[in-house]
């Protein structure tokens, strides 16, 4: 799809989202610059560039200043702030965008900011409005920040992606442009870490001495060489946690017993830490050679690279330099193990990454739900979703077992026009694209855990995969069968529906009132409530929407009620939210629901 289809399905999608919303409200949608920053922001959490993002709406003048804001992310451990600003062209044909224009836009956000960890903003909000939370939050939490980010969306064209950092109240905050193109080329690679091209001729003065070795087609080549850690501690400055993000741990706390000894090396023996770590496995996608200084080869630049393992280690370098300015990194050197891979399929690739990270991680016991792509219970969901058709026997849904497996299949069955509009508009369009992520999101708000939901994609999904393995450890199976998948999508379907429903009666926290408001039903209703008519109609009546409707409000205020002055996004992932939550009642309804027997 060339750029200009691109803009012109994403306009589409918000134009029908607004469509969608307003027929579900009943009234005008006033923010459809919210909508395309909801989808953006979407994408982003999808391919791990930012965490759980919330919509938040704020457009005002301060004084003689223009603050705005579109959106936030607030990691869960706290330490990482992402604050999103939009640039909404909403034009039919691709614009140019300025960089004055882009600039003018992130200079908003960052006097939100700025006024906001001065304590200045919070006193100047009407405590009403959503974003007076946010701003409370930031003027508490700034000084533990590690990272903050200002991220410009718009669905122009931008010259710049990146901007030189600005200073706020002692941190450096990074400034990034998501841009139509950016946004298309993640979506037809599939793959967003071929943004990270590393340039050893720069970061390093040169090419990484190595020894390479040529594997078969279709597997992958493999290099070992050293990083100097200012090359590391550089490379997590500038990419953050995406550097990590094929990871299959986390940066563990300084607190760890083996991070506090990477510290201890860095400090007192910088030179002797080449023998002591166990150093880094990386994966990519392309390397280019060339020749040291010394006449050898060396690796000259890398694309796609990840670290699989040793995330530790490099976050460590990164923090240890950080909160010990005179740490000597020239010193320091951490012997890596390279692994170029060389196939095109997303699922073949993923599951190789996974059994690298599987052998590589020994340091700490990995859990196989960590390494989850070609798992028996999702390998199941695939070819169920790939068989069972719905009842129009026409179209299905596409469960995505590996990130861009969907573009893939689009661009694989898809080889004419004609082919390619009847897969995207009747077989599986985007709106029957299932990820792995937002399966266990919606499954675990049905199940009774909308604190797991709540926490975010990778999050939820880990607790997902542990109650999976765990079942499986009891004996129980965990393979569905067609009448199981059949109900699991009624099950995506009614979240889908509430979701929808409950977007256009709030600025904020819409994803939090979503999945409490399904678990509730669920809490209520399981049992009785007919999932086998949602699947044979695709979709939920419209007493049971209107319903929903006075439903969303009751738990709505409930979760305000009961948060204490907390962000709701925050106060939801506490297991006390649940608790208390759940000992509210959702009023009976007043006409008949199909979907829920009298009985009940």
């Amino acid at each position: 799809m060339e750029l200009t289809e691109f803009l012109a399905q994403t306009r589409a999608e918000v134009s029908g989202e607004i469509l969608e919303r307003m027929s579900a409200s009943g009234s005008t949608f006033p923010y459809p610059e919210l909508v395309f920053s909801e989808i953006v922001m979407k994408h982003m959490e999808d391919v791990g560039m930012t965490y759980e993002p919330q919509v938040c709406h704020y457009d005002t003048k301060v004084g003689n200043a223009n603050i705005k804001l579109s959106g936030y992310s607030v990691s869960e451990d706290d330490d990482r702030l992402d604050l999103f600003v939009s640039v909404y062209m909403d034009a039919d044909t691709l614009q140019p965008v300025p960089d004055a224009l882009t600039l003018k836009a992130a200079e908003q956000c960052l006097r939100f900011l700025s006024m906001s960890a001065q304590g200045k903003l919070a006193r100047a909000m009407d405590p009403a409005n959503d974003a007076h939370e946010l701003s409370v939050h930031i003027e508490k939490s700034y000084a533990g920040l590690d990272e903050v980010r200002i991220y410009v969306l718009t669905d122009g064209q931008v010259k710049s992606k990146n901007f030189k950092p600005r200073e706020i109240g002692g941190k450096s905050v990074r400034l990034e442009v998501m841009d139509i193109e950016r946004l298309h080329r993640h979506w037809s690679e599939g793959k967003p870490r071929d943004e990270l091209v590393v340039n050893f001729e720069e970061v390093a003065g040169g090419p990484l001495p190595c020894v390479y070795i040529d594997g078969a087609s279709e597997t992958y080549d493999y290099a070992m060489t050293v990083f100097p850690g200012e090359v590391l501690r550089h490379l997590y400055e500038k990419y953050g946690a995406r550097l990590l993000e094929a990871n299959v741990r986390s940066f563990l706390s300084a607190t760890g017993k083996v991070n506090k000894g990477i510290q201890a090396t860095l400090r007192s023996d910088p030179h002797k830490f080449v023998a002591y770590n166990n150093g880094i496995v990386v994966v990519a996608d392309e390397a280019r050679l060339g020749v040291t200084k010394n006449g050898g080869p060396g690796i000259s630049w890398l694309k796609g690279m990840q670290i699989v393992n040793g995330g530790q280690t490099t976050a460590s370098i990164y923090f240890t330099k950080k909160k010990f300015p005179d740490t000597d990194l020239e010193r320091v050197r951490v012997p890596a193990k390279v692994v170029v891979l060389k196939t095109d399929d997303p699922v073949a690739e993923e599951a190789m990454i996974s059994d690298i990270s599987k052998y590589a991680n020994s340091q700490n016991a990995v859990k196989q739900s960590d390494l989850s792509a070609n798992a028996p219970f999702h390998i199941a969901l695939e070819k169920l979703s790939n068989t069972v058709y719905c009842p129009d026997g026409i179209g299905r849904w596409f469960y995505e077992r590996a990130a861009g497996s969907y573009t893939t299949m689009l661009a694989r069955e898809g080889s004419t026009a004609a082919k390619y509009r009847t897969l995207k508009n009747d077989v599986v369009p985007a709106s029957r694209r299932l990820t792995k992520t937002d399966l266990a999101k919606f499954l675990n708000a049905w199940d009774g855990k909308p604190e797991f939901a709540s926490l975010g994609g990778q999050k939820n999904f880990e607790k997902f995969m542990d109650d999976v393995t765990d079942r499986e450890g009891r004996g129980e199976s965990v393979i569905p069968d067609v009448q199981a998948y059949k109900r699991a999508i009624a099950k995506v379907i009614l979240f889908k529906r509430v979701h929808s429903l409950v977007r256009p009666l709030f600025q904020a926290y819409q994803g939090n009132v979503a999945i409490y408001l399904v678990s509730m039903i669920a809490r209520t209703y399981e049992g009785k409530l007919d999932l086998d008519r949602i699947w044979e109609q695709q979709d939920i009546s419209e007493p049971f929407k209107s319903q929903i409707r006075i439903w969303a409000r009751e738990v709505n205020d409930v979760l305000h009620a009961t948060s204490s002055g907390r962000m709701i996004s925050e106060w939801a992932k506490k297991s006390e939210c649940w608790s208390v939550v759940r000992t509210s009642s959702l009023t009976l309804p007043v006409v008949s629901i199909a979907e829920i027997p009298l009985s009940s």
